[in-house]
């Protein structure tokens, strides 16, 4: 076995310490979802389909910034590979204004129409008015939350990512304490049920984005930029920034809008389908956390590599990455069917959910080889060096074109159960997963993509 050079050595370190702290915080999310999800299902199967339904808007929203955020990790890796920090600096500037903007639309719809938005998603009137509550309040966080998103995403892009983790951390035990708090009416406080838990959310949030903001400040990390380096951009900086950035978005908006029509199917299916999936969902998020953490990490150090014209070395630990991932899926596949019963014990859930959510569970491991590659494939390698048209194909295609007929052909036309209809749905990840390997292959993706705008705008100019 041939011996790993300094400088391979000094890459997978680097891929580590970014994975890692990335995966921690993911992980740390979701558990505080699957807090949340025991409190809210100790209430009534009810509740559990309204807040999981009302939150499909957060799942949207929090898509399109994944989606401006992510754009601006690709510039923000590749410029920081070349060591620009006052370019560094402007892209997050301008993912900030795109990802506040995006953010109050979604805030004023919800607030304002929360029984309409409710009514999307459902035809049970007790379901809607129940999450209608939850969203009015919850919604006044999707601002903050943009803002808190953007400047963790920069610092992944950075390679600084530890401090996130552990502001996730306190503002998970600030989300819970607040939660039981306000939700049962602990400690002196009112028992507001949904309501208590939205604004236990709003409270966390607002707390996770003040703390970072701190954080950055006060430790003058590259990000505590003044207003006129973070805004200071020209309109071809902004037209490099929407070259790449714009189908990133778009490839999130149209994949999250398709998922979002699965919770239309789930939600037609009954209260039952819809807690079963909302269960199934958190546990779910749980085990690809950690792929979170490679797909950002491997975007993130194949992006500098790149950036510093290292296109031979991208390539190959490109491969190493992707190989390295699908020995660790198989090992937490296995897992996942072991525990997946005594996770779901924890819900407190009639028999007949636990049952469904068990065999979406067993679907789901399944299938998880397949979505974990498309997690670090398209997410990680592909858009590392630009290649973001065809990640907008693949996730369009796949959702459009397969997901949604499949839910609808499932859930509505041959009314079949709800994990059959789950099984039908996934299968959108194995097509992803094998048109994504023969792009892989093809190397269209490694490419300096600075080097190729500053070439087109000049050129552009020239004209």
């Amino acid at each position: 076995m041939a011996k790993l050079s300094s400088y391979d050595k000094k890459f997978y370190k680097k891929a580590i310490f970014i994975a890692i702290p990335v995966a921690l915080q993911a992980l740390l999310n979701n558990l505080l979802n699957v807090i949340d999800t025991m409190m809210i299902g100790s209430l009534n199967e009810q509740s559990l389909a309204a807040v999981g339904l009302a939150n499909k808007v957060f799942f949207v929203l929090s898509l399109v910034l994944f989606g401006i955020a992510g754009g601006a990790t690709v510039l923000t890796a590749q410029y920081w590979g070349q060591k620009d920090h006052k370019n560094v600096r402007r892209v997050l500037g301008l993912s900030l204004c795109v990802g506040t903007g995006v953010a109050v639309i979604f805030s004023v719809i919800s607030i304002l129409f929360p029984e309409a938005v409710m009514r999307i998603f459902t035809s049970d009137e007790e379901t809607a008015l129940l999450g209608a509550g939850y969203l009015s309040i919850v919604a006044l966080s999707y601002p903050f939350q943009a803002i808190s998103q953007c400047y963790a995403y920069f610092h992944r892009a950075v390679n600084k990512v530890a401090f996130t983790v552990y502001i996730t951390g306190s503002a998970i035990v600030v989300n819970a304490f607040f939660n039981y708090a306000l939700i049962f009416g602990k400690f002196g406080f009112p028992e507001l049920a949904l309501r208590g838990a939205a604004i236990g959310t709003l409270i966390a949030r607002t707390y996770e984005m003040v703390a970072i903001l701190i954080y950055v400040y006060a430790k003058k990390t590259v990000a505590a930029a003044k207003p006129k380096e973070l805004f200071d951009f020209n309109k071809n900086f902004v037209k490099r920034f929407f070259r790449i950035a714009l189908p990133v978005i778009c490839n999130e908006s149209a994949w999250g809008l398709g998922v979002t029509m699965y919770s239309l199917v789930y939600g037609r299916m009954g209260v039952v389908a819809v807690a079963a999936i909302t269960a199934t969902q958190v546990i779910e998020e749980m085990f690809i956390a950690a792929f979170a953490g490679l797909s950002s990490a491997t975007g993130v150090v194949l992006g500098n590599e790149m950036g510093a014209n290292r296109l031979d070395d991208a390539k190959h630990h490109a491969k190493v990455l992707l190989i390295s991932n699908i020995l660790f899926t198989l090992c937490l596949s296995a897992l996942l069917l072991w525990v997946r019963k005594p996770i779901l014990s924890l819900f407190h859930l009639t028999d007949a959910v636990f049952s469904a959510a068990s065999t979406c569970l067993f679907i789901f491991a399944l299938y998880l080889p397949f979505k974990t590659n498309n997690y670090v494939n398209i997410v990680g390698v592909l858009r590392s060096g630009g290649d973001t048209k065809y990640s907008l194909f693949l996730d369009f295609s796949g959702v459009w074109c397969i997901g949604v007929p499949m839910a609808v052909l499932g859930g509505l036309v041959l009314k079949q159960p709800v994990y059959v209809v789950y099984a039908m749905v996934l299968a959108e990840e194995v097509y992803k997963s094998i048109l994504g390997f023969f792009r892989y292959k093809k190397g269209k993706w490694i490419r300096n993509i600075i080097a190729e705008s500053e070439n087109l705008i000049a050129n552009s100019d020239k004209k």
